[in-house]
């Protein structure tokens, strides 16, 4: 069921609807006195079953009221799956179904298409006298004028317009993408609506691609030192289920993981291409169509549920896809004959489900999901591996293939860094981008080059704050600053995503002088207007990116030219791939450092590895400038010299020294409730009880770094198993645990959850 409840259910069911039922199959059955829902069927037999229970009261079976398909949905491989995701993950199966399935194939969620609003001009405005006459009723109305000067540009710099919106009089643009071009409110818009200058329609995004014959003759020939890493990673393959390829950033890994493809649906087998984000999705699958067209199908959770249903009964059908592009999501589609898993950047933490339940690992799954069918292989692609996975090649349990030289023998970026600690108590710099790397970008503009700007927080400003009393707004339901969107004009939570309005004043101390500190993105973007009037700016973050027609606009425009300084959060981190990028700038290394997470490091030498591998792959060498306050700190040496083998190497000694994986086993237990009092009382009880199992396997309970969040109070308890420990016995006193923490009256109202191989 799709609820998020352990354990199956038991149904009767007349011998007609028998007739009709496999495994598999979706039935509606009722729960409770009302309820009605989509539940899988399991199994189906007539063997006795406990009648009476405990009680002595005799159990009455509940009727199935329909069966809702023709053949399963449901593949006996995919339950294998959920079951071990149930297990290792420890949650209910319900919820892994309620993750897996599109809303469409669940019942307890009608089904709504994904649309989009287009914005357009009205008939009577949709020529140049017309327009003439509609600015001239905007002379009095300045961001209602900027806004139509703004779409009519928009519009001139679209793409032929598409076909399925003919019967549209006007081109049009969404409206998303006019409020981010314009920054305006959706007021502004509204006011041109109610003028009658323009109008809005919905369109339902997202279409199964069965279009575009595929073309193996694009396939590029491989360089010589691909070539022979491609014919390393073939022999390492055939004696590894797992094999890990660590290729330097342009190094050529996408041409080899397409030359791997070709082979494995030349052998009639299926493969499953994972990337970490939407946005290396839209970039991906353009190189793929171009050879394997409509044999390739893209699923992530930006596109319409309706496309979504349709793509899984295809993947069932006698014609399914051969590729399968997607999300961390792609894992629980239905796979007939599955003969390859790519998890490209496997470093990702965004291949790890945060909230809700089930907190999976996709790139774990994968190999699990690959051990279900006879002779599937995973390649784990990256030019920055995770621990965990260097650690398993080194030890041979992957296989491991290193490519080292870059497409066409294209030096790595020089990295330069910069001290801004330095620069600010010298008074040589005031804002977010330090003169060296504005004379960087300005001499990249001047010679045709492309910047991309690294910062790693959305938003104008990660606070405001009073300068007279130091009051900073803390959000309502979480334990966390509010951050300033200029934009809007509003404070948002990142966590809950409540808004509040930016106050006047300082509502304890009534002073005007209240300012933001800090930078984000959006304030990032404005400091470049200021300083380069004539660049033309994209910004990639949460906020401008809600739907996938923002990711392929705003990928597009930077890949063609169309804009040439991109502001971006980790998102422009991974592996987009741009020919005339100059420089790269990380204009705050030290927001990354500075986090209270063993990982910190890791992730931080990743993420600016990967952004600094964006300068200079097509052209000549590119140049990374990286701000920080603490240059002298081993990690930013190391990625100055983009030194690996040393950071890896000494990463790995603290993790033994401390015991934190690869050498252990992290599991978190999460307790929340709404009053702190009873989260701590709890949370204290449940450490005691796991300390006569564990004992010093177990720290905590501790405030995490966010300590409430959504109004519920926070504790978590940590425990460090050794490798090789008994993890199903584990997991049975971890559930005795948390039952017998719940079966208390007086924290009966507390949620416990665990986070099993936390990111």
């Amino acid at each position: 069921m799709p609820l998020p409840l352990d354990g199956l259910f038991t149904y009767a069911i007349s011998d007609v609807l028998a007739a009709k039922v496999q495994s598999g199959m979706r039935l509606l059955v009722p729960l409770g006195k009302s309820k009605m829902y989509v539940g899988i069927t399991v199994a189906l037999h007539d063997k006795p079953v406990n009648t009476v229970t405990d009680d002595g009261k005799a159990v009455e079976f509940k009727n199935v009221i329909s069966v809702l398909d023709e053949a399963p949905i449901l593949l006996p491989k995919q339950y294998e799956l959920w079951k071990w995701i149930s297990d290792y993950y420890m949650c209910p199966l319900g919820d892994i179904l309620k993750a897996a399935m599109p809303s469409g194939l669940k019942a307890e969620e009608a089904y709504k298409p994904r649309t989009e609003t287009y914005i357009a001009l009205t008939p009577k405005f949709s020529d140049d006298k017309s327009l003439h006459i509609a600015f001239s009723m905007l002379q009095r109305a300045a961001k209602q004028k900027e806004v139509l000067e703004t779409y009519l540009k928009l519009i001139n710099e679209t793409l032929p317009h598409p076909s399925s919106f003919n019967h549209h009089p006007s081109p049009a643009v969404t409206r998303e993408e006019l409020t981010n071009a314009t920054k305006a409110t959706a007021a502004n818009v509204k006011a041109l609506i109610d003028r009658g200058i323009l109008y809005t329609y919905e369109v339902e995004v997202g279409r199964l691609n069965n279009s575009g014959e595929p073309h193996p003759e694009n396939i590029k020939p491989l360089t010589t030192a691909q070539s022979d890493a491609y014919n390393r990673l073939l022999m390492q393959m055939m004696r590894r289920n797992v094999t890990l390829m660590h290729g330097v950033t342009s190094s050529g890994k996408t041409e080899m993981y397409i030359h791997l493809i070709q082979k494995t649906i030349d052998e009639g087998r299926q493969v499953l291409y994972l990337l970490p984000e939407i946005a290396l999705t839209v970039q991906m699958m353009d190189r793929l169509r171009r050879v394997f067209g409509n044999r390739l199908g893209i699923y992530h959770s930006r596109y319409s549920d309706a496309e979504r249903v349709e793509i899984w009964k295809k993947q069932l059908s006698g014609h399914p896809y051969d590729i399968i592009l997607g999300a961390r999501s792609a894992v629980f589609l239905p796979y007939q004959n599955l003969g390859l898993v790519i998890v490209d950047e496997e470093h990702e933490s965004s291949f790890k489900q945060q909230e809700p339940s089930p907190r999976y690992h996709a790139r774990s799954v994968a190999i699990v999901l690959a051990s279900k069918y006879k002779g599937c292989k995973v390649l784990l692609g990256t030019a920055t591996p995770s621990l965990e996975s260097l650690y398993n090649a080194k030890q041979g349990k992957y296989g491991y293939v290193e490519l080292k030289e870059r497409y066409k023998g294209i030096k790595l970026p020089h990295v330069e860094v910069i001290d801004i600690k330095d620069l600010r108590r010298r008074k040589m710099m005031k804002g977010p981008l330090s003169p060296p790397l504005i004379a960087a970008m300005r001499n990249a503009l001047e010679n045709g080059k492309q910047v991309i700007l690294f910062q790693n927080r959305r938003g104008f400003a990660p606070m405001l704050e009073c300068k007279t009393c130091g009051w900073v707004p803390k959000c309502e339901n979480c334990d966390v600053s509010l951050t300033l969107h200029k934009n809007t004009n509003t404070l948002t939570c990142h966590y809950c995503g409540y808004t509040y309005k930016v106050p006047e004043k300082c509502p304890c101390c009534e002073s005007n002088e209240v300012s933001s500190r800090g930078y984000g993105t959006e304030r990032i973007e404005d400091v470049v207007e200021e300083i380069f009037p004539d660049a033309r700016i994209a910004r990639m973050d949460l906020d401008t990116t809600r739907t996938h027609n923002a990711y392929e606009r705003i990928i597009s425009d930077f890949s063609s030219g169309k804009t040439n300084v991109l502001i971006g959060t980790q998102m422009v981190s991974k592996g987009l791939d741009f020919d005339n990028v100059g420089v790269v700038g990380i204009t705050d290394a030290d927001t990354m450092l500075n986090y209270p997470d063993f990982r910190a490091y890791e992730q931080a030498f990743q993420m600016m590895c990967q952004v600094s591998g964006r300068a200079g792959r097509k052209g000549e060498r590119g140049l990374v400038m990286l701000q920080t306050r603490n240059a002298d700190m081993p990690v930013i040496r190391q990625v100055a010299t983009i030194d690996n083998e040393v950071f890896y190497r000494e990463t790995l000694a603290e993790r033994q020294e401390f015991g934190y994986p690869p050498f252990r086993r992290l599991i978190y237990a999460y307790l929340k409730h709404r009053h702190e009092d009873i989260t701590v009382s709890a949370a204290v009880y449940m450490g005691g009880i796991l300390r006569q199992w564990f004992g010093s396997r177990v720290l905590g309970p501790d405030k995490p770094a966010v300590a409430r969040v959504k109004t519920l109070a926070i504790r978590k308890i940590v425990m460090k198993l050794e490798n090789g420990i008994d993890l199903p016995k584990v997991r049975t006193y971890l559930k005795k645990a948390r039952q017998q923490v719940v079966s208390e009256k007086r924290f009966a109202a507390v949620q416990i959850y665990f986070d099993v191989d936390p990111m």
